[in-house]
């Protein structure tokens, strides 16, 4: 089998459940130990079938030897249940660490062992709200879906509520701003609605609490002067929680306002609070 046949076939973006139910006859590949520098980290696993494949363990020569490995297996011609890779020269590799891997053919127990695994690993995804299901609000919904992420899209509009993407939770209600109280510490929202007025209430309520990772909202310089005015003078708020305002989402060096552009801007923002967030916490 050619290079080219080996890695073809790869299923972005969908569930392994959805993959084994089409390839039942699949080897799961385990990173069970990391040494050094390394693409990705133990625990990380992908799932290889004759012609298809789902996940990465991190690409690149050495995930191509584990594939033909998990093939070899599944083709009764050969294939071992551990491997030791050095990630350099050997292979043409600059890493510089080894990474052990583990080979099982999927059976009933491996299924259910892959299933708490991940429902282990979606109780500790971090949650991100998006607020308001419109242009700008679809195209941050996709751009998070395949990101390691619980994201749920809330709407007043029950018409803009379609078409999300199948992982997206969404929620139906008349009053927004009520639900930020009981988003969990160290969360993210996004504020996109189709009313400023509304907007601005669900950023008050968002503002008053510290425990946020991040907390933005479409619009412009005019924009965030008249909500600071508003949020000072009217609604009670300080002017020291504007610093946990980002506005405008999306940030200023790609003058592009596309949804799919800001979108992946505010993508990236979202990841590096949360990041940042998770390392003030630990520390």
């Amino acid at each position: 089998m050619t290079r080219r046949e080996i890695l073809s076939g790869f299923v972005p973006g969908s569930d392994f459940r959805a993959f084994l139910a089409l390839q039942p006859e699949s080897i799961l590949v385990e990173i069970t130990g990391t040494q050094g520098s390394t693409p990705r980290e133990a625990g990380t696993f992908m799932l290889v079938s004759a012609r298809s494949l789902w996940g990465t363990i991190g690409g690149g020569q050495f995930e191509y030897l584990a594939i033909g490995n998990a093939r070899a297996m599944l083709a009764g011609s050969g294939g071992t249940d551990i491997m030791d890779i050095p990630l350099g020269p050997e292979i043409g590799q600059c890493c510089g660490g080894r990474t052990q891997l583990r080979f099982r053919r999927v059976t009933n127990a491996v299924r259910d062992e892959l299933e708490k695994k991940q429902e282990s690993e979606a109780e500790r995804l971090a949650e991100v709200y998006v607020f308001g299901a419109g242009h700008v609000g679809r195209a941050l919904a996709a751009a998070l879906a395949p990101l390691p992420l619980s994201v749920t899209v809330v709407e007043t509009r029950q018409d803009e509520l379609a078409n999300l993407p199948a992982s997206t939770k969404s929620r139906l209600v008349p009053m927004p701003e009520a639900l930020v109280k009981d988003m969990p510490a160290g969360a993210a929202l996004v504020i996109l609605t189709h009313d400023h007025a509304l907007d601005f209430l669900i950023a008050r309520e968002a503002l008053a609490r510290a425990d946020l990772a991040y907390t933005g909202m479409i619009g412009s310089a005019t924009k965030r002067a008249t909500f600071t005015s508003w949020l000072t003078r009217e609604a009670g708020g300080e002017r020291s929680w504007l610093e946990r305002l980002t506005l405008p989402i999306g940030g200023s060096s790609v003058k592009d306002k596309r949804p799919e552009v800001i979108a992946a801007m505010t993508a990236a923002e979202i990841l590096m609070a949360l990041a940042a967030y998770r390392d003030r916490s630990s520390s």
